[in-house]
């Protein structure tokens, strides 16, 4: 059985309640994508003299200290893990941590210690759930009418992802593709002439994930004028074309005859 499946069935039989003394709060199970911040969190619901705070990575066979904080001492991250692993909420009654740029490795389960004194330790447990998501990739394209624009989006990942429009009267399809992904794509077809929007917007999560967001500037429309107007047709190119030769012809004769008039009347006046 896969590592992704058993936490599954965990969170199915309610191994990640709150914690053993309902006295931690934390969330059960955190979803995030590959390659981004993971937070993790606790809180002590009651009131209690806390010495320090740990953060755990369960693995096969026990567990590996992270990360803690000590009432006298501050804060400390564990070799192997500095660079990667920091303590955000730095206290003793609620506690929480990030692990950037979040790899395969580091899913699995974590757990949080409250020691207390003199109550001893009190464990919250959360467990980490990757998703890689590729995309949204967003294109705006003509449609065979030119008033009309053809909106698609679409995005890949285990499981299927939800991507949507920002344009109404969208439809989405499906494919599972070789490698156990699902591509979805959504398409639309905009009316450029009865609609005032300037972008088109395209966002895809999976499940409860971090949505991302992506936007595309929409072409403004160019519409081709109507028959017999602003456009000439090869004969009336040629008629015109006729008639600015003849025109420049008659020009240069007519400037000819001048120049000779004035020639001979010219030779006449000094004669």
């Amino acid at each position: 059985m896969s590592h992704r499946a058993v936490l599954h069935l965990l969170c199915a039989f309610g191994v990640f309640h709150k914690s053993q003394t309902s006295l931690i709060q934390c969330q059960h199970l955190v979803l995030d994508a590959l390659g981004d911040n993971t937070y993790l969190s606790c809180r002590l619901m009651q009131s209690k003299d806390v010495v320090q705070v740990t953060w755990q990575k369960i693995i096969p066979g026990g567990t590996t200290d992270l990360a803690s904080y000590n009432k006298h001492f501050g804060q400390k991250v564990n070799t192997g893990f500095q660079g990667r692993v920091e303590i955000k909420s730095a206290g003793l009654q609620n506690s929480s941590i990030v692990i950037r740029n979040v790899t395969h490795q580091d899913e699995g389960c974590y757990r949080c210690l409250f020691n207390t004194y003199p109550d001893g330790a009190f464990t919250g447990r959360s467990c980490l759930q990757l998703y890689e998501l590729h995309g949204p990739f967003l294109h705006v394209t003509e449609s065979h009418s030119a008033e009309e624009l053809v909106v698609s989006c679409s995005a890949t990942s285990p499981p299927a992802p939800t991507v949507t429009l920002t344009v109404p009267h969208h439809n989405s399809t499906s494919v599972t593709n070789t490698n156990g992904t699902v591509t979805v794509t959504t398409t639309a077809v905009l009316s450029r002439l009865h609609d005032n929007s300037h972008r088109v917007g395209c966002a895809a999560r999976v499940l409860s994930g971090r949505q991302i967001d992506v936007y595309e500037m929409i072409p403004e429309v160019r519409l081709s004028p109507p028959d017999g107007f602003g456009v000439k047709s090869g004969s009336d190119n040629s008629d015109v074309n006729v008639l600015l030769i003849t025109g420049l012809v008659v020009g240069v004769i007519f400037v000819v005859v001048v120049a000779v008039i004035a020639f001979c009347l010219k030779r006449k006046h000094q004669n």
